[in-house]
């Protein structure tokens, strides 16, 4: 169950001192299946970042299948599964943030969202490795974040 705890203590970033986001519970989040946070407070050196407005939104929502999907039966004659006939269960996390593109111009969402796949039936008989994709996932991307943001920032990978 996502129970986001507060404040959040964000990856390491150039221009960005021990950063930490101080959230609360957004009750209207833009899907039913949904949890949102809203940024309400920064903690650490984050000159000229802003907090949720609805203007310029900071936002984390995380997302499940409206309707969970399980897997169907073999091939009668067969008895073998064809990989297109396992349905997927598809989790988001989606980051929204308003950024500024040209000085004095309205505020424009950056979105980052995390696609989880998840054949139906391996949460079931193989739990473990659907938990080591995202253990090593959620680690590479704890482990680049501050390389991200040069990448992002000056477009070399």
């Amino acid at each position: 169950m996502i129970s986001l705890s507060s404040p959040v203590t964000g990856q390491a970033q150039t221009g960005l001192t021990s950063p930490t986001y101080t959230t609360t519970t957004d009750y209207s989040p833009p899907n039913v299946s949904g949890k949102q946070q809203a940024i309400t407070a920064l903690g650490g050196t984050q000159t000229g970042v802003t907090t949720h407005t609805v203007a310029s939104p900071f936002t984390i929502n995380f997302t499940k299948p409206n309707v969970l999907r399980v897997l169907g039966l073999p091939n009668p004659i067969t008895g073998k599964l064809s990989p297109r006939d396992v349905p997927r269960n598809t989790y988001k996390v989606i980051t929204r943030k308003g950024v500024t593109v040209l000085s004095g111009q309205a505020i424009v969402p950056m979105v980052i969202t995390t696609t989880i796949e998840v054949p139906a039936g391996a949460d079931t008989v193989d739990p473990l490795n659907v938990r080591a994709a995202l253990s090593l996932h959620g680690g590479a991307i704890q482990q680049q974040s501050a390389n991200l943001g040069e990448t992002i920032t000056t477009g070399i990978l």
